[in-house]
């Protein structure tokens, strides 16, 4: 079995939480900025390990729930 490579996060991820969080401990942040790439992480955790999908799968995701699918 092949190891799964870590995306490269160049240029540094600009993380954000959601203005929807209400500064609660809950929380995950996302970067938008990352060429082809959006990264997820725990704000609780942020040295720890981020998750990360193609700027097209976050958007089905997105509309998925805009749309109430998700």
């Amino acid at each position: 079995m092949e190891d799964a490579k870590m995306p490269d996060l160049t240029p540094t991820p600009a993380w954000r939480k959601s203005t929807l969080s209400d500064g609660g401990n809950g929380c995950v942040e996302v970067a938008t900025n990352l060429p082809g790439l959006v990264a997820v992480r725990d704000s609780k955790d942020p040295s720890g390990p981020a998750l990360t999908f193609s700027s097209a799968a976050w958007n089905d995701f997105l509309a998925g729930i805009r749309t109430g699918e998700v």
